[in-house]
């Protein structure tokens, strides 16, 4: 027992002491990539960190074009009842092209808020010793430079409390900062300065995104706009001008503090721009004012207890040597190691360190980008600079938004996960008429890609995208997670049973009687992938029917409905007893001859075998109706599928094919797709599928997707600690020759349990258990072959041994870490 509190006090001794984690810059940036972003939730800058000129990109989570829309179609049930007779008469080829008669429209584009540039009159003079860097301790990016003897330093951050930008310059020496502050924007705007000390720019994004170009006025009213820039500065030499009523000039201060407020007209995804209420320049200049008297310490220290409230729940350490230790600080030659050279070597080194960088900056881009009451987070989360960026930065619901929100529950930001849920919510009211005029169908429905108004209906007339009526769907496993993780009845009875009951109602209309007397999907789609269609002379088709993800996620909805109702007491409902009838009438799951699984309902030869999408493996990932102990044929069929699509692909294919390898328990492979994630990707935006890092960590595509950040981040989870609410496996796909040592402490499991884990020597050591909200309830412990039941309840704290052997119990309320 002595041995066991030792242990316990080390641990907690090396959680106190604080991990540096910072993504590391030796030169301002050159690219959007390169910059680093901060952000609130809605509010959101990349900081560039140039010296003679600095530039603060802006945005604003609720800046689209467009407006709400019909996305409904009436002639869509002629067209789908052609697509299915084709389909049943074997013409795939045809079935594809005609369904392009289920085109419902495109998605609006997220547009980019504007520029806070900063020029300084050091343009003709050398600068040394700089440093960029971005601290996720503190959520703030910080520059350092030197010209001749004066040190220069610059604070940025983004507060979620003061809802603000906060950015201060200063110098090492009184009376040498001077700098021209101006504000512009892309979209049609004016810039006001309104006195010495304050500017607003006001605009409006276009309603139809996909044509304006750069400022071009618009012939109606979109969604409205205004910033608010305040500035503050000291020293008794210190003073400002006013340029052509454009631009602030700052002469001789000893510091400047500057503040952005934003605002938009958006009502939520029903209301028009031109019926809103809300006036976007009252909005940002009440939130100025409320600041206007605050200090900059003020400012920082409510911006870190908000920040380091959620960051700080979860701390990761990997391979405990001494000589890991210090990695931050590693030189080569005088220099600090850039985070870009770290990638670069990782090959060669492996630095288990950069993993934990990795793994904590994906949870502090979501803290950043996805807040309760903010929009979820997009596809580049909430940082975008181009007026049409790629895939509109739209939400794609066929794996990327869903992807965005995987380390919510597991890494401990159940908050952050908000934004979705609303939006959930605003899908099932534009989806229930979707489902009613184009499917005549009961329940709600939506597609592939959807915007900020809830775009329900399809996007694309290229098969492959429209005809996915499964997106919904997928999102509503995330409610019947939200559950498990939290164990809060209110929440399943009150938000997520009626929005699963709608999935649910639209499910089973869908379902349609086929010729092998099985319920089957048709049409349907295996996302973005295609097929050689039987007896075409080769060409390729999209459409088919019951692909094997469609089955798998209705699969998943069918028993969280089941699950569900008995927990709320509807077993006895119409829809449950339905549901009960046509899981048993579901195709299974079938073994192809090459023996992987099957993607398609038929053996179809594939054109793309390394194609970057996993659609078919979803049933084990993030789906939980395979598992390794109840389907270990399909899971060797689903490794042999993994063999077969390969290790290359965009970020988040790498990052999902981890998770899919931490579920197969296969450590080995789960490692090497973070090899080949941890590489440096070139700047540009040439659209492939290469992957890799960027030099501020995010995962390309290329272009930039912020998917990858956050499908590593629940991957490497996955790795560490599986669930249910009966089980938990602890370092079920440790790479234990690579990180022989390590802790992670605030892991959440399924069952509202919260975990630590300590390994030696590739070797369990201990695990702590605590729980809020749990009753009185059996919870059985997984480590290598060993099994352990224990008896937990809520407010206790419990500590377990290397051999799952319960230690010691204490309150809740005195846990030491």
């Amino acid at each position: 027992m002595d041995g066991d509190r030792v242990r316990a006090r080390r641990w907690a001794d090396e959680e106190a002491e604080e991990r540096p984690l910072k993504v590391v810059f030796a030169s301002p940036a050159e690219h959007f990539t390169d910059s680093a972003p901060i952000g609130n939730g809605s509010l959101g800058a990349m900081v560039w960190g140039g010296v003679a000129s600095e530039k603060l990109q802006l945005n604003l989570d609720t800046l689209w074009s467009g407006v709400p829309g019909d996305y409904t179609d009436p002639k869509a049930p002629a067209a789908l009842a052609a697509v299915r007779k084709l389909v049943d008469e074997g013409r795939f080829v045809d079935a594809t092209s005609a369904a392009s008669g289920l085109f419902g429209g495109l998605t609006e584009v997220y547009k980019p808020l504007g520029d806070m540039n900063l020029e300084f009159d050091t343009s003709n003079q050398e600068y040394s010793s700089y440093k960029r860097e971005l601290d996720l301790h503190i959520a703030t990016t910080i520059i350092t430079y030197n010209i001749g003897e004066v040190q220069y330093t610059r604070e940025h951050f983004c507060s979620n409390p003061h809802q603000v930008i906060v950015t201060k310059i200063s110098a090492n020496k009184p009376e040498h900062v001077s700098l021209t502050l101006s504000l512009n924007s892309k979209l049609n705007h004016r810039v006001r300065v309104m006195n010495a000390n304050e500017m607003i720019m006001d605009g409006t994004c276009p309603v139809q995104g996909h044509k304006l170009q750069e400022n071009e006025a618009n012939d109606a009213t979109g969604i409205g706009f205004a910033a608010v820039l305040s500035l503050q500065m000291s020293g008794t030499a210190a003073k400002v001008a006013v340029l052509n009523d454009q631009s602030l000039r700052i002469d001789n201060a000893d510091w400047v503090l500057l503040r952005v407020t934003a605002a938009s007209s958006f009502n939520g995804p029903l209301v028009n721009p031109s019926d809103s209420k809300l006036d976007p320049e009252s909005a940002a200049l009440k939130v100025m004012n409320m600041i206007r008297n605050l200090t900059f310490d003020q400012l920082k220290a409510a911006h870190l207890k908000d920040y380091q409230g959620l960051f700080h729940r979860v701390s990761l350490r990997l391979s405990q040597a001494a000589a890991i230790e210090k990695i931050n600080m590693k030189e080569v030659g005088d220099a600090v190691k850039t985070t870009a050279e770290r990638v670069n070597g990782f090959r060669s080194d492996e630095d288990s360190s950069l993993v934990e960088l990795l793994f904590q900056y994906g949870r502090y881009l979501l803290i950043s980008c996805s807040r309760p009451g903010t929009q979820i987070s997009n596809l580049q989360g909430i940082w975008n600079q181009d007026l049409f960026p790629g895939w509109e930065c739209a939400p794609h619901l066929n794996i990327n938004l869903q992807m965005n929100y995987w380390p919510t529950l597991p890494c401990n930001l159940t908050e952050c996960q908000e934004p979705l849920l609303d939006f959930i919510a605003s899908l099932a009211v534009n989806g229930t008429k979707t489902a009613k005029i184009n499917y005549q169908a009961s329940g709600w429905v939506t597609h592939h890609v959807s915007d900020i108004w809830a775009k329900s209906s399809a996007y694309n007339e290229d098969a492959r995208f429209s005809v996915w009526p499964m997106g919904g769907a997928w999102l509503c496993t995330h409610l019947w997670e939200h559950y498990q993780y939290l164990l809060d009845k209110d929440f399943l009875k009150n938000t997520a049973y009626p929005l699963l009951e709608g999935c649910a109602l639209f499910l089973t209309d869908w379902l349609i009687e086929g010729p092998r007397g099985l319920l089957e999907t048709n049409p349907s789609t295996s996302p973005e992938h295609v097929f050689i269609a039987p007896g075409s002379g080769g060409q390729q088709a999209s459409v088919s029917y019951s692909t094997t993800m469609d089955i798998a996620i209705i699969r998943e909805i069918f028993s969280a409905v089941i699950s569900s109702a008995e927990i709320l007491g509807k077993s006895d409902t119409p829809l449950v007893q339905k549901i009960k009838e046509a899981l048993p009438r579901l195709p299974q799951n079938t073994i192809a001859e090459d023996q992987t699984l099957m993607e398609w309902a038929q053996d179809f030869k594939d054109p793309e075998v390394t194609h970057r999408h996993l659609s078919h493996l979803f049933g084990l990932y993030p789906g939980h109706t395979i598992t390794m102990q109840r389907n270990p044929e399909i899971c060797e069929a689903i490794s042999n599928s993994l063999h077969k699509r390969g290790e290359d692909g965009p970020g988040w294919s790498s990052t999902w094919k981890m998770a899919l390898w931490a579920r197969l328990l296969n450590s080995e492979n789960a490692y090497r797709m973070i090899l080949k994630l941890i590489t440096l990707a070139p700047p540009g935006e040439k659209v492939g599928f290469e992957g890799g890092l960027y030099t501020n960590l995010w995962t390309a595509h290329p272009p930039f997707q912020i998917d990858g950040n956050f499908g590593f981040a629940a991957a490497i989870a996955e790795m560490l600690l599986q669930s249910s609410p009966t089980d938990l496996h602890l370092l079920p796909a440790l790479p234990r020759d690579k990180w022989p040592e390590g802790c992670v402490k605030g892991l959440r499991a399924r069952g509202d349990t919260t975990v630590g884990i300590f390994w030696e020597k590739g070797e369990l050591q201990e695990a702590v258990l605590w729980f809020n909200n749990r009753n009185n309830s059996a919870l059985r412990l997984h480590y290598g072959g060993q099994v352990a039941e224990a008896t937990v309840e809520a407010g206790h704290v419990y500590r377990f041994n290397g051999f799952l052997q319960c230690v010691e119990i204490w309150p809740l309320d005195k846990c030491p870490f």
